[in-house]
């Protein structure tokens, strides 16, 4: 019985889970459709209209940025309209850039051009163990902040290249099938981790490390209260997977900038796709 048809409890799914190098995930079923679970707040309550799909999610960086108008008004704009226009949604290098099962990383093999070891925890080795140099430096202060309240935290898993995960997506394929392997780990040219945005996190002890029981450990509860403060956002929150395509991932954090992360805060706004008015991915077109 799949999680989200049962009881809410974290731990009466764990066994349900299929341990990956920071994609783990649910598999016991496959996503609903986006319409079987409603947005995460009031203020995204109801579906984008064409029109403002358009305008975010549009094949240019002009037409993806946040505030640009649609050619047709729309009844229900985007949360994010009411920031200032700043970043495209479409290139790679953008902090607000969305990748997810509809919206593959383009070019497919980017690499980012300045990726660094942040002085940070790290359990993570070679290449996982970098982030683009905004999110290294966001990443810094914000384990730092945590340390101060006793809370310890460790870089488990960062930058992920597209070959790596060409490896990793095959793997799950060549076990489970390719059906399975879609709702464990993201096909290549279409992770986060290659961006260099997102990272996992660990807690400094180790305990439930890539399983739900980490959503109770310190270091992701404080995250979760705290890393807005920092620019963060936990990018596959809890029961939203018809929207973002991923299950639950507590220890998953993706770099949006203080304002954005800070303004979905307040308004309670779960997922990146409802907070730029772009639609639910919960499966590849």
């Amino acid at each position: 019985m799949c999680y989200k048809c049962g009881s809410p409890s974290r731990r009466s799914f764990t066994r349900f889970l299929a341990a990956g190098a920071g994609l783990t995930v649910l598999s016991a079923c496959t996503p609903e459709a986006p319409k079987a679970v409603p947005p995460s707040s009031a203020a995204a309550s109801a579906s984008p209209s064409p029109a403002a799909v358009t305008a975010s999610a549009g094949p240019t960086a002009e037409a993806a940025t946040v505030g640009q108008s649609p050619e047709v008004p729309s009844p229900t704009p985007s949360p994010s309209a009411t920031l200032a226009r700043q970043f495209s949604l479409d290139d790679p290098a953008s902090p607000w850039v969305i990748v997810n099962k509809h919206r593959p990383l383009k070019p497919a093999d980017f690499v980012p051009t300045d990726l660094v070891r942040p002085a940070v925890a790290i359990s993570a080795a070679g290449e996982a163990a970098l982030l683009n140099s905004t999110t290294a430096a966001a990443a810094e202060a914000m384990f730092a902040a945590a340390a101060g309240d006793g809370v310890a935290m460790v870089l488990a898993s960062g930058y992920r290249s597209y070959s790596t995960q060409v490896t990793t997506y095959n793997g799950y394929v060549a076990a489970r099938g390719q059906a399975d392997a879609d709702t464990a780990s993201a096909r290549p040219g279409h992770s986060e981790h290659q961006t260099g945005w997102a990272f996992d996190i660990a807690d400094g002890g180790g305990a439930c490390s890539f399983q739900p029981c980490f959503a109770d450990q310190p270091a992701a509860t404080w995250a979760k209260a705290n890393g807005h403060r920092f620019g963060f956002v936990v990018r596959y929150p809890w029961m939203l997977h018809p929207i973002t395509g991923y299950y639950y991932e507590p220890w998953h954090l993706r770099y949006v900038g203080v304002e954005a992360a800070t303004d979905m805060a307040n308004r309670g706004i779960g997922t990146l796709e409802e907070y730029f008015g772009l639609e639910a991915a919960a499966g590849y077109l």
